[in-house]
């Protein structure tokens, strides 16, 4: 059925009573987004903060009484800030989809350096001769479609993989460390925080017909102290500078190194984060996204 979406741009110190009287409304979900494309960039753990200018959208059966919900939301306003004028409002219907379908017809296979392909599990491979991984990434991050993930895929595509041991840290759906299976590795784990994405890569795997012995996965307190001839990290670079020490140590000598999530102007940090380590290439960019790799010094 469709929906019908009410939206109120308004101010963070104003969001949370908006909230209540959308809810009280009796809406069946309230969003908010950022009205004028300002990020917010890893904001500290235990905080939620809000972009200047929000949007904050409550979602209504479509039956609902419009005209009755603008009354009580206006009235809720005027009770709220007096002496203030009435925010912005304006009233829409949401067309209903099939969401999950949506974004299966929209997924198409892509193309990373000069071998590798990540195709839909859903999809025919366009080119059956090259290196094809099939995935399908459940709730897992990490389809190629980002741009931090491609980095790291041609990244990988350019590497002489063959018989080395890989470390997918983040794993999420897996994709990196099944891409380097396929790419000539022939053993890899993935970590990640979040068990659903262990479960995804363990899924990816069987679905590209690989072993399941050649990647294990792990959460991050149980990884196995056995260093790998190459380790790619797609995070963050807030854990990415506090998992220095720990990367590091994940890595043989003259080992490799390719991290990725991060924004342009993080480089600093990052390289400052890894230098003691390791020697660092110059960066690789795409949309704003870099991609910062390296290799360990003896």
């Amino acid at each position: 059925m469709p929906w019908l979406q009410i939206k109120i741009n308004t101010t963070p110190e104003r969001s949370e009573p908006y909230e209540d009287l959308l809810l009280s409304a009796g809406c069946a979900a309230v969003t908010f987004e950022d009205t004028e494309d300002q990020p917010i960039f890893e904001p500290d753990l235990g905080t939620t903060p809000l972009w200047s200018n929000t949007t904050i959208t409550g979602l209504f059966a479509a039956e609902h009484n419009l005209e009755e919900t603008l009354k009580f939301i206006n009235q809720g306003h005027d009770q709220l800030f007096p002496n203030l004028p009435a925010p912005s409002i304006r009233a829409e219907i949401l067309e209903d989809k099939d969401w999950e379908r949506e974004w299966m017809d929209n997924y198409h296979p892509m193309q990373f350096g000069s071998r590798l392909w990540v195709c839909p599990s859903w999809k025919e491979t366009p080119d059956p001769s090259a290196v094809n991984l099939m995935l399908d990434p459940g709730l897992a991050f990490g389809t190629g479609t980002h741009p931090t993930t491609a980095l790291c895929l041609e990244w990988l595509d350019k590497q002489t993989l063959d018989n080395e041991f890989v470390i997918d840290y983040g794993c999420g759906s897996g994709i990196l460390g099944i891409a380097a299976l396929l790419l000539g590795a022939n053993k890899a784990i993935g970590v990640d925080i979040d068990p659903q994405a262990l479960q995804a890569t363990k899924d990816n795997l069987l679905r590209n017909q690989l072993p399941d012995d050649i990647l294990h996965v792990y959460l991050p307190e149980n990884t196995p102290q056995q260093p790998a001839d190459t380790l790619v990290a797609n995070i963050l670079a807030g854990p990415l500078v506090q998992l220095a020490p720990t990367l590091s140590s994940l890595i043989k000598d003259n080992g490799r190194l390719c991290l990725s999530g991060l924004l342009s102007p993080q480089e600093n940090e990052i390289r400052e984060a890894y230098s003691t380590w390791f020697d660092l290439d110059p960066i690789a960019e795409k949309e704003g996204w870099i991609r910062v790799t390296g290799t360990k010094r003896s």
